[in-house]
């Protein structure tokens, strides 16, 4: 009789692995708390509530495949009905997310064996959901008064508040991807940190050139962007590349906000330009700076021949082909899923104008963020009606 060896676990690794899963946790609400900020505050908590939401749909498929479609949804903001969503997001995640995560990372998936780089998700989050928004806005259509109202972000703060959770949580989004406690998983965490702080500082300056002001608001979506470029690469590219892939991700995605005014879509909250975009950049830049030397930090035998940098001029080729099918793959898709969705009776995708006017806190959720605010709103505009009765009654007096 043949018996086979039990498995050896190292319990540092299992360590890391799993204080990475709460890290990226950490960014659920991060995701909320960002995209909530950037809505006006009659929706505020409806897009906290999708965040959360996410993670009790798709927790079978854990943190990546739960962050993901939270990501998707933000372009639907103000408009969209909350339980299609809800519905959506089970969809969304099994036909698209589950079929590009497999391509990417199964050995035997075709992105895999073309020897595509793609460390964290690249293509598999921040592709597939920023296209899947571009999707989702055009399908819901334009919010009402795009155009003609200003629709600004009600909290700024909240906007800083998910920024710094997200930015904490991506540590573990990128590091933990080395699925151990070691080098390469400290490397990650350093160009995470460096591409972040150099976006930030690009979208930043970037807008400083028009308004001769530091905005809050560009640098928290500069960080982001920083943040999405580097995570193809993280694992494959030393800290020097870092500055590339923050200054080029935040360039790029600066100017792809510009697209949805050219074009004349409605994308809420941006999520095409910052995660497609700097998706897309990423996957490229990857394919530019991946250094051999990382890639066989642990492993001197480890597959990979890096990219431009070790002159694997093919790399590029391998990383844009991926990059356009993944994009390909989910826009279609999704558009699918939800033109289908919308055709159900019962799965109509948005509210209606009077709710929409009221607000998807107050008419989906029946709960406000605010309620000490309306509060004081609806007394403030009592006291400012007693006064201007006092000062008529005191004129007719006199």
């Amino acid at each position: 009789m043949s018996s086979t060896a039990p498995p050896i676990y190292d319990h540092g690794d299992i360590a890391w692995v799993l204080a990475s899963s709460a890290l990226v946790f950490i960014m659920v609400p991060g995701v909320g708390y960002f995209y909530s900020g950037m809505a006006r505050s009659k929706n505020a908590l409806s897009l906290i509530m999708l965040s959360v939401l996410s993670v009790a749909v798709v927790s079978v498929q854990c943190m990546f495949a739960a962050i993901t479609p939270a990501l998707a949804i933000g372009s639907a903001a103000e408009r969209g009905r909350i339980i299609p969503t809800i519905i959506f997001i089970f969809l969304w995640t099994t036909l698209v997310y589950d079929v590009i995560a497999c391509w990417t990372w199964n050995p035997n998936g075709w992105a895999s064996k073309l020897g595509v780089l793609d460390y964290a998700g690249g293509t598999p989050v921040h592709i597939s959901s920023g296209s899947a928004a571009l999707a989702y806005a055009l399908i819901l259509g334009k919010r009402n008064g795009h155009g003609t109202d200003e629709f600004k972000p009600h909290n700024v703060a909240n906007v800083v508040l998910g920024t710094s959770l997200l930015w904490f949580g991506w540590f573990g989004f990128n590091g933990g991807s080395a699925l151990a406690a070691n080098g390469r998983a400290a490397m990650a965490c350093i160009v995470t940190n460096l591409s972040a702080s150099v976006g930030g500082l690009t979208w930043c300056l970037m807008d400083y050139r028009l308004e001769k002001k530091l905005s809050a608001l560009g640098f928290c979506s500069g960080a982001v962007a920083g943040l999405v470029a580097i995570t193809p690469g993280s694992g494959y590219v030393d800290f020097p590349s870092a500055v590339a892939f923050g200054f080029l991700g935040g360039f790029a995605c600066n100017m792809a906000v510009k697209l949805k005014h050219l074009f004349d879509y409605d994308d809420a909250l941006d999520v095409f330009a910052v995660h497609a975009v700097g998706g897309f950049v990423g996957n490229l830049l990857t394919g530019v700076f991946a250094s051999q030397s990382v890639i066989q930090m642990i492993d001197p035998n480890a597959p990979g021949g890096g990219g431009w940098i070790n002159r694997n001029w093919m790399q590029v080729v391998y990383q844009l082909s991926d990059s356009v099918a993944g994009m390909l793959y989910s826009f279609s898709v999704t558009y699918l899923i939800l033109w289908i969705m919308d055709k159900i009776p019962g799965l109509s995708l948005r509210v209606d104008p009077e709710s929409e006017a009221q607000g998807l806190d107050e008419t989906e959720l029946g709960e406000l963020a605010y309620y000490h605010i309306d509060k004081f709103i609806s007394c403030t505009k009592l006291s400012s009606e007693k006064v201007y009765d006092d000062v008529m009654d005191h004129k007719s007096i006199n």
